[in-house]
């Protein structure tokens, strides 16, 4: 696949954002999940790139974030 290919088959995900964003835009991020990877834009650069994390370790970063181990 080329990455032309790559980022048109991302664009089409369904991108989700925080409820805690709110509508007034800012520091907002997307997630977007297939069943491979947990895939995360800037919301003003929805062109721009996009980091991938296997499920397991966006699951670590979620749990640790919210302050759990």
């Amino acid at each position: 696949m080329t990455n032309e290919q790559e980022t048109a088959r991302l664009h089409e995900l369904s991108w989700h954002k925080s409820s805690y964003s709110g509508s007034g835009g800012g520091n907002c991020v997307e997630v977007a999940q297939t069943p491979e990877m947990v895939h995360v834009r800037d919301s003003k650069e929805q062109c721009g790139p996009v980091l991938s994390v296997p499920p397991r370790e966006w699951a670590v970063f979620v749990r640790h974030l919210a302050g759990e181990r």
